[in-house]
């Protein structure tokens, strides 16, 4: 027979965490930001799709989706996540360079806002 007296936690029943419901998780989640693209006419379709399948990993079905409501509605939203995941994709839109043409100034415009 084994003795257990040296063992504090011995014959203590094992009780299992609680788990979190929905709500739980949704109070503890952080808040989501839009990552927003704006429209420029100094940059073509093919370099839209191009940084957002670089950049996002996006589809090219996903990029041409993104680019037609960008140039359509002025502009659309690239991605949706924390804060801090919003500003460092914004800022890689800023330095991802000018587009091959001769009108590009330089990069394209992104800004982030809170998501509803």
């Amino acid at each position: 027979m084994t003795d257990f007296s040296d063992n504090p936690r011995a014959g203590a029943a094992t009780v299992a965490p609680e788990k979190q419901t929905t709500a739980d998780r949704r109070a503890n989640a952080q808040p989501r930001y839009h990552v927003l693209l704006w429209d420029s006419d100094d940059h073509t379709f093919a370099y839209v799709e191009k940084m957002l399948r670089e950049l996002f990993g996006h589809s090219t079905k996903q990029c041409e989706r993104i680019a037609k409501q960008v140039d359509a509605e002025g502009r659309a939203i690239v991605l949706t996540t924390t804060r801090e995941h919003a500003e460092l994709k914004r800022d890689q839109i800023h330095a991802y360079g000018k587009d091959h043409q001769e009108a590009s100034q330089g990069s394209m415009w992104s800004t982030i806002e809170p998501a509803e």
